[in-house]
């Protein structure tokens, strides 16, 4: 670990407060000059989330991945196998960067998040089988495969688990689904100890994504247009985590279940805050931080995000324990004035999956077009 009084004052606060400071980003050029390592020694960045959006922008642009890319094309790779070897190696080499902060931290943070195949969302036995494949091509402690929380996705979750892999799990908009993902975290982990792995080295955070909630609610809520709906404009996101940690807090903080596999070794699947840059530029630019400080947390950030936090952002202690009866307020108030929450929550489950896929599918032909040229060069 890196001396703390170097770390920028405002984020040594947010990790002080429990808040895993992680960022959501990564790319070769990110890696080669430093840049990563430079965050983790002064802005308090223990761990990087990817997913097919940043590789697409990682990958696509610049030339940082030319050299392996051409090579790779001399060797008869596909596009897929191309892809696949671009993104573990960059994964591969965060882990690397990152191992020191893992190993202080008993493997908790110093984490790095690799994404499976988003076309694969709604397939069980291949999202569990290319788990299985990535945690073996990364070969790293501390991985974490992401899986989608879809009701396809959550089979494979318990399956990953059940093998001690280490989980993301991502898309999550619903207190509902989240519930669902913790129930498949516990029955991968009772899996994993009928097993015989040792609980203890298996590790799992669920991604809630924030700020995408509200972006859909309040679009709904302009086209409702009266004083009651547009004055809870900006207030679901934060409200919706909320009540997450409420049932986070309700298994992890004294449940019977819970209890029998922490004896057992076990460690907590943590909350991560994901989808926390700010969409709105009316809003704060730290909104999804600040308001969502709580023990035993993660928050995933972009870098303007990071930045923004580093510069200005208040850090006041816990701003989320005991706030579940007004963020249930929220959402009566909500549905009072006609928002369909389910409907809302379907939605977004429904275009991040579909986002992923087309970030990846447009990797893929970005990926086609340079192995073309590199063959014919």
């Amino acid at each position: 670990m890196t001396d703390t009084a170097t770390q920028n004052t405002n984020l040594a606060a947010l990790s002080a407060a429990g808040v895993s400071v992680w960022l959501d980003d990564l790319s070769r050029t990110r890696l080669e000059t430093g840049n990563l390592a430079e965050l983790i020694a002064t802005r308090s960045v223990v761990g990087v989330t990817t997913n097919p959006t940043i590789f697409q922008g990682a990958i696509t642009k610049g030339e940082a991945y030319d050299r392996q890319l051409h090579e790779l094309a001399a060797q008869g790779a596909g596009v897929d196998e191309v892809v696949r070897a671009l993104t573990t190696d960059d994964v591969r080499n965060a882990c690397d960067v990152l191992a020191p902060v893992s190993a202080a931290m008993g493997g908790v943070d110093g984490r790095v998040s690799i994404e499976v195949d988003p076309r694969l969302a709604h397939e069980t036995d291949a999202t569990v089988a290319q788990a299985i494949e990535l945690w073996k091509l990364v070969d790293r402690e501390n991985l974490l495969i992401k899986i989608p929380a879809t009701k396809a996705g959550l089979p494979a979750i318990t399956a990953a688990i059940a093998e001690g892999i280490s989980v993301n799990v991502t898309l999550i908009f619903s207190v509902e689904r989240y519930e669902a993902v913790i129930d498949a975290y516990l029955a991968g982990l009772e899996a994993a100890k009928a097993a015989g792995h040792d609980l203890s080295k298996i590790h799992s955070v669920a991604s809630f994504f924030v700020s995408r909630v509200d972006t859909e609610i309040d679009s709904q809520l302009e086209s409702i247009g009266t004083d009651a709906a547009l004055a809870l404009r900006g207030k679901a996101g934060v409200a919706n985590a909320r009540l997450a940690y409420a049932s986070y807090q309700k298994v992890f903080e004294g449940g019977d279940r819970w209890a029998a596999l922490a004896a057992a070794g076990a460690r907590v699947q943590r909350p991560l805050w994901a989808s926390t840059g700010v969409k709105n530029p009316a809003y704060p630019d730290t909104l999804y931080v600040t308001n969502l400080v709580a023990p035993n947390t993660v928050n995933t950030m972009p870098e303007k995000t990071l930045e923004a936090v580093a510069d200005h952002g208040t850090v006041a202690g816990d701003t989320v324990t005991g706030g579940a009866a007004a963020a249930q307020a929220v959402f009566d108030e909500l549905a009072a004035v006609g928002i369909d929450i389910p409907a809302v929550f379907d939605k977004l489950e429904s275009e991040g999956v579909k986002k992923f896929e087309v970030s990846w599918n447009e990797l893929l032909d970005a990926i086609t077009v340079q192995l073309a040229a590199a063959r014919e060069g």
